[in-house]
């Protein structure tokens, strides 16, 4: 027995591990992991099933709203940073044992958090056309009026995504992946009926979507916090009008936040720089381009909830003082990701070639659709892994800054800077945009692996 925990040492990079009590047992994982998957699934799905609703629109609507959600999927992705900060800090702060300290960041955070996307909500209501116009330059007209249209009421809807954002971290935070997940698809589910009947039923068009958008959204963040206030849980929160601002904790919210804002927020803008590029190869690349990045969005979504769950997993053990676990977790949801993103990108490169012809794609547009698969299939598995999943646990355990720099510059690097550049001087087509993802996720799970080994990510101090 000691000869093979000896063995399991070494495999997996660790010291004193004390293997018969471990912090996460595999029933706990199971119980934290399959509910991520399965909502990052099922809401990817829902986001499919609502675009196809809008499109049936016309051409106008869905280009209108393709346009906005470009902008609004930069800020969702600035308010989801707040929310790692949120089950970065509250699954230490409860690894340490530390429920009150939890709780007061946990008010810290749904206060900064608010500020937050109050403040976004009311710059983007109030400069919505600007904004558009500085974005995309000319639109038509009628696409511009469904874009400001789509654009209000969406935009009043970001403290309430935001904030349950911020509310379903907190429960992740404690273990729980199973609650929010639940009230994820409930809200995905009324979203899809509230299309029907405002678009529709009442034919309200692009305004009917965004309505229901943001009905959906009050429903869930309302829910969340309700559930909050029972003291079943790990985390409480209650008496919101007596939160006050606390700036230490606040500042350790955003040593956590801002990094993680930035980095979310420098790859959106990376996403419409490549776009603009690919908009020059015509509309068959564009097509393909634009079926292959949901395809590959699909056979991601078993990793990123893999690494969600890496997050409160690494978190609670930084802070019970279980670095070595810390580090085994790492390698053991890593090894788990491999598994679960080889299986994905098997399933869906044999599911192509039907989606392509049920979504009734031109012939060539398929073809090059098929084409872009096979690649993303046989390298994914390969490199992905190592690029995000390590990632997730070192920002768990304070690791932001290093995340924040080097993903930036890998990914304008390759991403980015290759892309357009064999897109627009060699003339490479819609492939171009892969082998710049190919490189980036080669080099980042080179720079992470490296950062791992070395030790210097477990440094960081976030929580007394």
């Amino acid at each position: 027995m000691v000869s093979f925990y000896r063995r399991k040492n070494r495999f997996y990079n660790v010291g004193a591990v004390d293997w018969d009590h471990l912090l996460f047992t595999d029933q706990d994982l199971k119980k934290l992991l399959w509910p991520l998957i399965a909502e990052q699934l099922l809401n990817s799905l829902m986001g499919m099933m609502d675009t196809m609703m809008v499109s049936r629109v016309g051409s106008a609507a869905i280009s209108a709203v393709s346009l906005v959600d470009a902008i609004n999927t930069l800020f969702i992705q600035i308010f989801a940073a707040m929310a790692t900060g949120g089950t970065i800090l509250c699954s230490q702060y409860l690894g340490a044992g530390d429920r009150k300290q939890s709780n007061s960041a946990a008010q810290q955070i749904a206060l900064s958090s608010l500020v937050i996307t109050a403040a976004c909500a009311v710059f983007s209501i109030a400069f919505r056309r600007p904004l558009l116009r500085v974005t995309f330059g000319s639109v038509e007209p009628l696409v511009m009026q469904d874009s400001l249209d789509y654009f209000l009421l969406t935009a009043a809807s970001y403290p309430f995504i935001g904030m349950f954002q911020v509310g379903s971290a907190f429960y992740r935070a404690g273990g729980n992946s199973r609650f929010p997940m639940t009230i994820s698809v409930i809200s995905n589910i009324l979203n899809i009926i509230g299309n029907a009947i405002f678009i529709f039923g009442m034919n309200m068009g692009v305004t009917g979507a965004a309505l229901s958008t943001l009905l959906s959204r009050i429903y869930a963040m309302i829910v969340v916090f309700a559930y909050l206030r029972m003291p079943r849980q790990e985390i409480v929160l209650r008496d919101y009008f007596r939160i006050r601002p606390d700036w230490s904790m606040i500042g350790r919210v955003l040593s956590v936040g801002i990094p993680s804002g930035v980095e979310n927020g420098m790859f959106q803008f990376g996403k419409l720089a490549i776009q603009s590029s690919v908009s020059t190869l015509g509309t068959t690349a564009i097509a393909a381009q634009a079926m292959a990045a949901i395809l590959e969005g699909l056979n991601g979504i078993a990793g990123i909830g893999i690494g969600i769950g890496l997050m409160t997993v690494v978190g609670q053990t930084i802070g019970a003082g279980r670095r070595e676990e810390a580090k085994y977790y790492i390698v053991r949801l890593s090894v788990i990701g491999y598994a679960a993103v080889g299986l994905s990108c098997l399933v869906l490169y044999f599911c192509v070639r039907p989606i392509t012809f049920l979504a009734g794609m031109e012939p060539e547009a398929a073809s090059m659709c098929i084409f872009m698969m096979g690649w993303i299939s046989a390298v994914k598995p390969i490199v992905w892994v190592l690029a995000f999943i390590p990632g997730y646990g070192l920002r768990a355990a304070g690791d932001v800054r290093y995340s924040m720099v080097m993903g930036s510059i890998v990914m304008w690097g390759c991403r980015v800077v290759l892309t357009t550049v064999l897109i627009r001087v060699f003339g490479a087509g819609p492939i171009a945009v892969w082998i710049g993802m190919f490189s980036d996720w080669t080099l980042r799970g080179i720079f992470y692996t490296q950062r791992y080994f070395s030790g210097k990510w477990l440094r960081h101090a976030l929580i007394n």
